[in-house]
């Protein structure tokens, strides 16, 4: 086995890495299922999320595109790893590394590292040892492109693409039409607001409260495929609100 790299779906793996499984770490800092992203440079990209995050430019650069750049860099004898689970906001970050990965012109040998089963615990449901096994039975990747072509879909809104590529994928990655789905019923149309906020709706109502915490508790259970963090949840909990 040659040189390890391995990219992280966030700190939170990064601080339960086992140590025995060698290899330079590279963490994802971004959320790109939430907010803008239809840049087409990579820096315009850049700068469009830091202001979305409500940061500096230098600080987006610290935190986040320090990260890219180590990606770019990654010699071309080492073989890359990316860990990410299977919820649409890994999936959107997934996609986007698969896409550095391709803009970089990296032909390394790239294996996907996920959980055996989507829960909505990720990889956090697993200790060391569990994630040293997941590690031994990771998937080589042969279909860059297509995941390059998912993140492209999914930054233009070309709902088409992304469900035409998707079902391509299928057969070895069924996976991704769960997540596919997740954001196709996500979008506002005419007669919906959207999933998220139609569970939101219904957990407040069944629960009658507008206390934000048990709300975003049974979210989270309920609509695991999501994977939103407290802020993305709040951000759509807070609209509601403002509805009323």
């Amino acid at each position: 086995m040659g040189t390890q790299v391995h990219i992280l779906n966030g700190d939170a793996l990064k601080a339960q890495f086992p140590e025995d499984i060698s290899g330079e770490q590279i963490v994802l800092r971004e959320c790109f299922v939430d907010g803008p992203v239809r840049e087409e440079s990579l820096n315009e990209l850049y700068k469009v999320r830091a202001v979305f995050l409500g940061i500096s430019n230098d600080e987006y650069t610290h935190k986040v595109v320090s990260e890219f750049k180590k990606i770019e860099q990654i010699p071309n004898n080492a073989e890359i790893n990316l860990w990410f689970e299977d919820d649409l906001f890994c999936q959107v970050n997934f996609w986007f590394t698969v896409h550095l990965l391709q803009e970089f012109k990296k032909t390394n040998s790239v294996f996907l590292v996920r959980p055996e089963v989507h829960t909505r615990y990720g990889f956090a449901a697993y200790d060391k040892a569990g994630l040293e096994k997941l590690y031994k039975s990771r998937h080589l990747l042969e279909e860059l492109d297509s995941f390059q072509k998912l993140w492209i879909a999914y930054q233009k809104d070309y709902v088409k693409k992304l469900v035409e590529v998707s079902e391509q994928l299928y057969p070895k990655y069924p996976f991704l039409q769960e997540a596919v789905k997740a954001q196709l019923d996500r979008r506002p149309t005419e007669t919906s607001e959207g999933r998220p906020k139609r569970v939101l709706r219904e957990i407040m109502g069944e629960f009658d409260t507008t206390n934000f915490g048990p709300v975003f508790r049974e979210f989270c259970q309920r609509e695991s495929i999501y994977g939103f963090g407290d802020l993305q949840v709040k951000r759509l909990f807070d609209e509601i609100l403002g509805d009323e």
